[in-house]
């Protein structure tokens, strides 16, 4: 009953297509259920790149909705497809069992617009650890509309460990430590590229880069 009249007052349409009566149809959840790809970057990143998809059609419209829209409800669908994803990698030798999911910086300002930061929540809504090691320091401007070379210079210096990643290498924490990157949508690189750079100088081995959507 609860649930019905939820529905009455906020009907819930796909996020992938727009269909009424669904939070995300089967046809647009197939969309979610690729196994990853690997990829190149035009920035190069040293570190194995892959994806779940083409940034188009469906998928596009899931992301831009978990991200600009507070579909809070496509955390757990995205959740689920991460960790089909990272559970593929694992099953194909990629990365090791233990791997630790580190989610790629965003800025506090795109943070503080969409109430937290989308791509930790999915990462969370997995079985696998997660760290937030890496974050952009304060005044780096959003990537939104910046061509190759423009996204390449703002992200010189743009990235930096957290106080916690900070803390665990003094303590020598970070040596050895296995992770995979997770990005919602690879464009260049360059955000992954600048966070390999920071994290290997602290001792962590990068395994690769995983991305929701690449353009």
């Amino acid at each position: 009953m609860q649930g019905a009249f939820r529905e009455l007052l906020f009907p819930c349409n796909c996020a992938g297509c727009g269909a009424a009566g669904y939070r995300l149809c089967a046809h647009c959840a197939i969309h979610l259920r690729q196994p990853p790809q690997r990829i190149s970057a035009k920035i190069y990143s040293h570190i194995p790149l892959w994806s779940l998809g083409a940034y188009g059609g469906a998928r596009r419209k899931i992301i831009i909705a978990t991200k600009e829209r507070n579909r809070r409800d496509m955390i757990a669908p995205l959740g689920a497809m991460l960790a089909s994803a990272v559970s593929y990698l694992i099953a194909q030798g990629e990365v090791e069992e233990d791997i630790v999911l580190v989610p790629a910086p965003t800025s506090r300002r795109s943070a503080l617009k969409r109430g937290g930061d989308p791509v930790t929540r999915v990462c969370q809504r997995t079985p696998f650890p997660v760290a937030n090691l890496i974050e952009h320091r304060a005044g780096v401007r959003d990537s939104v509309g910046l061509s190759m070379r423009q996204r390449h210079t703002n992200m010189i210096g743009a990235v930096v460990p957290t106080p916690t990643a900070v803390r665990l290498h003094t303590a020598g924490g970070l040596s050895g430590f296995s992770v995979l990157l997770i990005d919602d949508i690879l464009t260049t690189g360059a955000t992954l590229a600048a966070s390999t750079a920071v994290l290997s100088a602290m001792g962590v081995k990068i395994r690769g880069g995983l991305a929701w959507a690449h353009a």
